[in-house]
């Protein structure tokens, strides 16, 4: 797969229907560290997340015999979110599978969709198989939310719009769970020729590709929870992600809870808008590391912003 062509053929088939995302400057992240810092503000993407671009990418790239047999996806939240409207756009039916501990509120937003849901497992990987396995059984198309070609090029539209927006980088941090999202940017970039530095940030209690990347393997890892619900859970095993991973990611960065809490908390106190924690993952990475970038040009990718009031409470 290249993954920049793939990405410049998925920029054309999905534009019309996404936000190209702003690239925002960050005084407050500027200031506070001494690099030149950008946010890339995936959190006013429709569906709160970057998952729209490879959620539509993928339902387009799908014959109509295919579409007519319906999809079963599996998801932590927003996946299910970006399949569900996806599919009310394109007048598509199906099934979305999630694992038990999925967050209420993004489960109620894959909710209004109509779509059927059912809960499996008590982690993603386990809804996952269980997902392939009933999408053989009733002959339909089963849709991985990152182990999928078309889904990572939707991922790597972002990379598309970075490349007009800030070619000047030194460095992208992004928060990294079953890796479709910085296989799509970095493959996007790094096969443009640019030598950006991409950093995948990872959160202490469920840093399973990460895990994977220093054994050589896809892990089976155990998760704790964490705030960083988008990226948790396992990987499934085969996944071309690892191998993209493997190829395109520069450095990681590990981060503790508190660390994604505290900025989760002083992000929306100083940019006064809202972001998950998952993207507050990304920002935490970067100030982990912040002391190696003065002066640099840094993307923060914000991957998502779909947060319940409830859990906002609970960390403020």
């Amino acid at each position: 797969m290249n993954v920049h062509k793939s990405s410049l053929d998925a920029s054309k088939r999905i534009n019309r229907y996404i936000v190209s995302t702003p690239l925002k400057r960050s005084s407050w992240l500027s200031d506070e560290t001494g690099a030149n810092v950008f946010l890339k503000c995936e959190n006013f993407q429709h569906t709160g997340s970057f998952k729209f671009r490879g959620a539509l990418n993928k339902l387009f790239s799908l014959s109509d015999e295919e579409r007519s047999k319906g999809i079963i996806t599996a998801s932590t939240g927003n996946h299910g979110v970006a399949i569900a409207r996806a599919m009310s756009i394109l007048k598509i039916s199906g099934l979305i599978f999630t694992p038990s501990n999925v967050s209420e509120y993004k489960l109620e937003r894959i909710k209004k969709y109509g779509v059927e849901i059912k809960q499996f497992g008590n982690d993603c990987v386990i809804s996952e198989r269980e997902a392939r396995k009933f999408s053989s059984i009733k002959g339909m198309n089963y849709i991985s939310p990152y182990n999928d070609t078309d889904v990572i090029a939707g991922q790597g539209t972002i990379g598309i719009e970075l490349l007009e927006q800030c070619p000047h980088a030194d460095s992208i941090f992004i928060s990294l769970g079953g890796g479709g999202l910085i296989s799509g940017v970095a493959g996007c970039i790094k096969e443009a020729g640019y030598n950006i530095s991409m950093v995948a940030c990872s959160p202490e209690n469920s840093p399973i590709m990460h895990k994977s990347i220093e054994a050589g393997r896809i892990a089976d890892f155990k998760s704790k929870p964490t705030l960083s619900d988008g990226t948790a859970g396992g990987v499934e095993e085969g996944s071309i992600t690892f191998d993209f991973c493997q190829e395109f990611i520069d450095d990681y960065v590990l981060v503790s809870e508190e660390e994604i809490a505290s900025s989760l908390i002083a992000f929306m106190e100083n940019e006064n808008f809202t972001i998950e924690g998952s993207a507050a993952l990304a920002i935490a990475g970067f100030l982990r590391q912040s002391n190696k970038w003065i002066g640099k040009n840094v993307v923060i990718i914000l991957c998502g912003g779909n947060i319940s009031r409830k859990q906002l409470k609970e960390i403020s």
